[in-house]
């Protein structure tokens, strides 16, 4: 059994409240906004609910798992709420960072600890991270602008610098 089937992982579609806020987390000024607010607000809510709730899955209708990373610099657990996409029996994760200048934490911590644990819901999963081919960033491109529309527009914001994108799959 893959990834997705171990966490009972699901995409669910947005209603329209959840569509008008995808939309806006996906623009510019919102992505700025989300990028530097969501994280700990996502963090203190997850714990709260016990893994049941974060933000972007009330508000935008997103299907949002927990990564917890090893610190490439500092060797302590690193959590962050991520979008998960199917691929296949997997998950793979999109280092995008709202389409912002800078390559998030968690891709580096990934390239330097590949091992890391997936939460969502109350499930939690041993992972182990390898870095996608071309072809399957591609598609875990093309599979996550399927459920949210931010994905393409990150992309073009940041074409100036490579997006990683890791595939995870159960340890």
């Amino acid at each position: 059994m893959g990834l997705i089937g171990e966490l009972n992982y699901q995409v669910r579609d947005a209603n329209a409240f959840q569509r008008i806020t995808q939309k806006l987390a996906s623009s510019k000024p919102g992505a700025w906004v989300f990028q530097r607010s969501l994280h700990p607000i996502d963090n203190g809510l997850f714990k709260l609910t016990k893994g049941k709730v974060t933000v972007a899955g009330v508000m935008a209708g997103l299907p949002v798992i927990v990564l917890t990373t090893t610190g490439a610099k500092t060797g302590k657990l690193r959590t962050m709420p991520l979008l998960g996409i199917p691929m296949g029996d997997d998950m793979a994760v999109i280092g995008s960072n709202f389409g912002q200048t800078s390559t998030p934490g968690w891709v580096h911590n990934l390239r330097t600890h590949p091992e890391a644990t997936v939460s969502y819901g109350s499930a939690m999963v041993d992972a182990q991270a390898r870095r996608a081919t071309e072809a399957e960033a591609n598609a875990a491109f093309n599979a996550g602008a399927a459920f949210y529309g931010g994905f393409p527009k990150y992309r073009e914001r940041a074409s100036h610098r490579h997006i990683e994108v890791f595939v995870l799959q159960p340890r």
